[in-house]
């Protein structure tokens, strides 16, 4: 798994080996945004116009473009895992907030590190040029 970012919006970009085409989702909203292109650059630009799309669209119907979140993370764990955690917390002299919050911080950036490594993999980009083509909803 790939990710992009462009004026604040990210997408999650996968490779469909049946199609031989990159498929990519933004991230992050209720919308199903999606785009996909058979070579990288093409995929670039069509997750660029699909972002542009996305907010002239949103701004035509009179609805705020999604790419903030609240800050507050409400989920579910096992029992025995969120005492781990508030003990953790507590010998680190921290709220549970305060540690799952560094906690997820350092997890986000080992997937950052992991993501820029795949990257970097010979022959990760580097497909024939061809047209690009993308699709998208607001709703």
């Amino acid at each position: 798994m790939s990710a992009m970012h462009y004026k604040g919006f990210y997408a999650r970009v996968e490779f469909d080996n049946d199609d031989g085409i990159f498929v990519g989702h933004i991230a992050g909203i209720n919308d199903v945004v999606g785009f996909h292109a058979d070579n990288v650059a093409g995929l670039k630009a069509a997750f660029h116009e699909s972002v542009d799309d996305y907010v002239a669209t949103c701004q035509r119907v009179g609805k705020p473009a999604e790419k903030s979140f609240s800050g507050n993370m409400m989920f579910r764990v096992d029992p025995a895992l969120h005492a781990k955690a508030a003990l953790a917390a507590e010998l680190a002299g921290k709220s549970l907030n305060q540690w799952g919050e560094e906690t997820i911080a350092e997890a986000i950036g080992r997937a950052k590190s992991a993501s820029f490594r795949e990257r970097l993999r010979p022959g990760a980009e580097g497909a024939a040029p061809s047209a690009n083509k993308r699709k998208s909803k607001a709703s």
